[in-house]
C-alpha cells in the first residue's frame, strides 16, 4: 500500500518534504527544525512518521493552546530542550488610546515586508494587545522592519513565552444537514448562503481549507477539516454523523468562541 493512498493529491508534496526530513535525521544522525506548521501539516508528520524507532518528533509553538508549531524531527539520543525550537516572541508596542488594531492588520503587516508566513507562528490578542511568535532567524528583520500596522505607529517588544495571551480554544457545536460534502454546498449551509454566492466566494479565492485557499467549488469535505472564509470566521467539520432519512448528510460544525 503506498503512503500517498491515506492523503489527498494536494498533499502529496508535502508527505514527500516529511520523508525527506525523516532521511535526513536517519542518515545524518542529526536533528531537523522546520518552520511553523499548520494544524494539518502537524498531523500528516505524525501519521507519516508514526512510531518509528530512529526518529521521534515533538511540536512547540511558544505556549500549550498554539495552533501553528514548529516541529523537531530527531534522533532518539538527542535531549531535546524548547531552546531547540528557535522561537522569539514579541508584543506589539502601538498608541492603543487613538488608534484600533485588527488581526488582520498585522498580518497583512508581517506579510508586506515579505515575511513568508511559514517563519511566524500564531498572532495573539486580547482586543488590546498584539503579540507574535516568530521563527529566531527573522525575528530581528521583523522587529526593524514592521514600523507601521494599519495607520499607527508600531515598535516590536521582546517579552518571554511565559508572557504570551493564553488562548481559549473552546468550540460552540451546531447540527446541520447538507445535500453534499461538496465545499460550495457546506459553506452555504455554514454562513446561510445561496449555492451561487458560495460559490463565487469559492472561485474567488476567499475561502480556505486546513489553511489552504481551495479554488474548487466541488472540493469534498472531510471529518476535521477546518473551513476559514475571508470576513467570516473559521469552522470546523467536526464530524459526519451519517444520513437522514432523505439520504442528506447530518453534520457537526464545530466554531471557535
Amino acid at each position: 500500500m503506498s503512503v500517498y493512498e491515506h492523503y489527498r493529491k494536494e498533499e502529496h508534496t508535502f508527505v514527500d518534504q516529511v520523508l525527506e526530513w525523516k532521511e535526513i535525521v536517519i542518515e545524518q544522525y542529526r536533528s531537523k527544525l522546520t518552520d511553523f506548521l499548520d494544524p494539518r501539516q502537524q498531523e500528516i508528520v505524525l501519521t507519516v512518521i508514526g512510531n518509528d524507532d530512529e526518529v521521534h518528533i515533538s511540536f512547540w509553538g511558544g505556549h500549550e493552546q498554539a495552533e501553528r508549531k514548529r516541529c523537531i524531527l530527531y534522533p532518539t539520543y538527542f535531549e531535546l530542550s524548547y531552546s531547540d525550537f528557535e522561537i522569539n516572541v514579541y508584543e506589539l508596542n502601538y498608541p492603543h488610546k487613538f488608534v484600533q488594531i485588527e488581526h488582520r492588520h498585522l498580518l497583512g503587516a508581517l506579510m508586506n515586508v515579505g515575511l513568508k508566513r511559514e517563519k511566524f507562528g500564531d498572532i495573539l490578542t486580547d482586543g488590546q494587545r498584539f503579540q507574535i511568535v516568530l521563527a529566531h532567524e527573522v525575528a530581528d528583520f521583523v522587529k526593524w522592519n514592521v514600523t507601521s500596522v494599519g495607520k499607527a505607529k508600531v515598535s516590536l517588544n521582546d517579552i518571554q513565552v511565559e508572557d504570551l495571551i493564553q488562548k481559549e480554544d473552546n468550540l460552540t457545536f451546531t447540527h446541520i444537514i447538507s445535500s453534499s460534502l461538496r465545499l460550495d454546498t457546506i459553506i452555504g449551509e455554514i454562513y446561510h448562503l445561496s449555492r451561487a454566492k458560495a460559490k463565487e466566494l469559492v472561485e474567488g479565492g476567499y475561502v480556505r481549507v486546513n489553511w489552504k485557499i481551495i479554488e474548487d467549488p466541488s472540493f469534498s469535505l472531510q471529518e476535521k477539516d477546518t473551513i476559514s472564509v475571508r470576513g467570516k470566521g473559521r469552522t470546523i467539520l467536526y464530524s459526519n454523523e451519517g444520513f437522514t432519512k432523505k439520504d442528506k448528510y447530518r453534520l457537526i460544525i464545530g466554531t471557535p468562541k
